[in-house]
This record gives C-alpha cells, structure tokens and sequence, in this order.
C-alpha cells in the first residue's frame, strides 16, 4: 500500500466516524508510518516503529541521542500504565469508596508530570534527527507540534536522506582501541585502563576505556575534560574507590591486590569536606591522625605529625579555632591537611579551589606545587586552570568518543599539549572536545585517534 491509498483509507474512517475519537488514531498511524521510513533509511528494522516504548529508544538511537531515547522509552512505558491505572480508578469514582478521587488526582498529576518531561525528552532526539538529517533548527517547531507530518516527509520523501545510519554513528575512534600498555616502574604511578563499565537500564555502559599512562614522581598532573568525560570515574578508579578492569600500581605495588595496606598511601580531597563545625582544627587533624596513621603510633607522635602539618599549610595560628569560624581558604587548606596526615605518595583533588578567589587559589596551588617537589605526586581538577596552569608539569584530557565513553584525548607536558591541540588555554582545549550541542567543537574522536597515533609512535 502507497502512501495515497493509505490516506484515502484513513480519510474514510475519518469521516464516516466520530472525529474526537478517530483524529488522534490518524495522527497516531501517521506518525508510525513516517518512522518506519525513517527506520528503514537509518539502518534499523522498520516494523521497530510500530512498537511502543521499542520506538522511542530506537529513535534516539537513530538521533544518535541513545540515553535520552532510553529514559523517553521508560517514561512512555510508565506513562501507559498510569494511564490504565487512572482509567480503572475512575471507574470506581461512582462508588462510595473513601479517598478514591484523591488517588485519582495525583494520578493525573503525575501523568502530566511525565508529559511535560516527555516534551524535553523528545525535543533533544528531535533536534539530533534534525543534525542526522542536516535539516534547519527551524524544523523542530513543525517536530513538536505536528510530528506526523515531518515524520512521513523525512521516511518517503527521496529529498530527505540521513548523513549516517545508526552503524556509522559509532565513529572510528570509538571502535578504536589501542591495545597499548604504560611500562610498569617501581617509582612512580602507571595506570592501565581496560574499562570501566556500569549497567543502565539492563545493559552494559562503558564509562572509560582504554587510557595508559604513566606519571613520574614529583609530578603535578591536571585532570581536564567537559561534563560526562569521565575525571571522576577516573579518579575514583586510580584510588581504589570504584574498581576497573585496570592496573593501578603506585611505586611498585597494586593498588587494587593491595589496597588495604595501600589505602592511606593516596590522599584524596573531595570537592565537598566533611568536617564537623564544632570541632577546632587541632582536634579535627588529631582526630584524623588516630584514623590514618599506624597503630604504633604514639599520641604524642601523632600530636608531633599535627603540628608538623599544620605548620606546612598555615593552620597553626588558627589550631584553636572552630571549624565554622573558618574563611573559605582555611576549610580547603585544612581538608587537605587531613588527607596529608598520613604522608601519601599520591595525592588527589577534586576542585580543591572552588569557591576561592584568584589570590586565594593561588597561594593554595603553590602549596601544592611544594608537596609535589618533595616527590609527591599530585592529580587535581579545576574548573579554573588557567590561573595556575604554569604551576603544572602535565596534563591528562579525557573527553567523549561517538558512543559517549571517556577515553583518553592527550596525556603529557602542558607546553606539548598547547602544540598537540592549537590552543594556548586550556579551558579553550576542553571546549575543543566538548560536543556541539555543550558549546563546543565537536573534535573529540579526531583527538583521540591523533594522540592515539602519538602514542605509537
């Protein structure tokens, strides 16, 4: 059957039936018709179209927006039986059954809580479609409001063609993989990352694959790379928090085989500080002196280690002051005086300098440029690096292949780095990476397989 005769037959049923009840059917067949041309031209089974929920993720498939088409899929599955639930419970609103129109209400509630997230949903597929299409923005309008319309144009016009099918969408960086391993030394940190993997919504995501490096003692290392690349998967992975398939081996010993002995050897620094206001600063190093350091240790040994450390990152004539009467620089500098406690050889960061005005970073940076001479080695991600970036010996990128995995874009000196992506800033580096549709250029894949190439010499 034609598209003609297809219309002619659903004109009839349209006039010779109740229009309410028959215009959202029309609709309906319509739109699933479009898309099975819209499948069929994408590489994907046409009859996919034609199954509820199954369509929605295949569409974000085709729109290379993969997790927004699972979460519409979820969404359309919840909102179908929220839709049977109401309709059931409205049955019995004629029935004296006490409570039963409240539940109904919030029913009805939630259903259009889930419409309204629905329409955002499927405006970010609809604009991928438009980018897989090469089409004008201007089309997500007619997408929103009649899709139908543009769906039966797009899946039998000969005029509308997709760049990519579905296969292609999984570039040639992300099928890359450089079966390259970092040489493990007995100083030093080597990481070779396989993957990372999660499970969403029953299937296997991969969070980071494939990054080898190794970084020499006394270096100080920045962590760049946009939202989603993966810096804190990658870090949590280095220090044993959420384990890889990988090889973490920190001045000849695995982290992962010998974590419980190694555990206190890396200090890390989380964003957020969880110290308790009401304590002063000399009991709550004290406090983290009992945790991290060895049994053998005496109190006036670990009081001793206190006092070295506070002396270090000018906590000292703070020590007897609460915690809460702390300015924003002394909290950062005393949440890594805790970690520093217990001397660790690797030392990790997580925007230690947030909240912090330019000076303020800076006095801190420099802190820590002084722990990294001493041999130390030292990872942090800021937000901010160029106001501190020649403090750093190396930089690590890690940005978004095609299938949306952090893989490893650049590992090496900041002046090289510089070179390798033509740009002198690094935040312009991370806007080089970072996709289209988060401000960015959209370079990622070309990186990767570039530093790949580097990385074999």
């Amino acid at each position: 059957m034609d598209l003609r005769s297809l219309l002619n037959l659903l004109l009839r049923l349209f006039f010779e039936s109740d229009l309410e009840s028959v215009f959202p059917l029309v609709l309906s067949v319509l739109t699933a018709f479009g898309l099975f041309g819209i499948f069929r031209k994408s590489g994907v089974k046409g009859w996919l179209a034609l199954i509820p929920c199954v369509r929605e993720y295949k569409l974000g498939q085709i729109a290379d927006r993969e997790p927004e088409g699972r979460i519409l899929a979820v969404i359309r599955g919840c909102s179908t039986l929220l839709m049977f639930a109401t309709q059931i419970m409205d049955s019995f609103l004629d029935v004296e059954t006490p409570g039963i129109d409240t539940l109904v209400l919030m029913l009805l509630v939630i259903q259009v809580v889930l419409a309204l997230v629905s329409t955002i949903y499927r405006i970010r597929i609809y604009l991928g479609l438009i980018d897989v299409y090469g089409q004008k923005k201007s089309w997500i309008i007619l997408w929103i409001v009649l899709e139908c319309l543009p769906a039966c144009l797009w899946g039998w016009s000969r005029r509308y063609q997709p760049q990519w099918t579905v296969s292609e969408i999984q570039s040639e960086a992300a099928n890359y993989f450089s079966n390259a391993r970092a040489q493990v030394l007995n100083q030093g940190l080597t990481v070779n990352l396989e993957e990372r993997t999660a499970t969403e919504f029953f299937k296997k995501k991969y969070l980071l694959r494939d990054i080898h490096m190794y970084i020499q003692p006394g270096h100080m290392v920045l962590l760049l790379g946009g939202s989603g690349a993966g810096k804190t998967t990658y870090l949590n992975a280095i220090n044993g928090y959420e384990k890889a398939k990988a090889e973490v081996v920190l001045n000849g010993q695995n982290m992962y085989k010998n974590y419980r002995d190694m555990q206190y050897d890396i200090g890390f620094v989380p964003q957020l500080d969880l110290m308790r206001g009401s304590d002063s600063v000399f009991r709550t190093l004290m406090d983290a002196a009992s945790l991290r350091l060895p049994v053998g240790f005496s109190k006036a040994d670990r009081q001793a280690r206190v006092e070295e450390v506070m002396q270090i990152f000018g906590l000292t004539p703070v020590k007897n002051n609460l915690v809460v009467k702390l300015s924003g620089g002394q909290r950062k500098r005393l949440s890594i005086a805790m970690e520093f406690i217990s001397n660790p050889s690797l030392f990790i960061l997580d925007e230690p300098d947030s909240g912090l005005d330019g000076v303020m970073a800076r006095e801190l940076f420099t802190q820590l440029r002084q722990i990294a001479d001493q041999g130390k080695i030292i990872i942090v991600i800021t937000h901010t690096p160029d106001r501190v970036i020649d403090l750093f010996d190396d930089v690590i990128v890690l940005a978004k292949d095609a299938s949306r995995t952090g893989r490893l874009a650049y590992f090496g000196p900041i002046e090289e780095a510089r070179n390798f992506f033509g740009k002198q800033k690094m935040e312009e580096i991370v806007k080089s990476i970072n996709r289209t549709e988060e401000g960015g250029e959209g370079r990622a894949d070309e990186f990767i397989l570039k530093f790949a190439e580097v990385q074999h010499g």
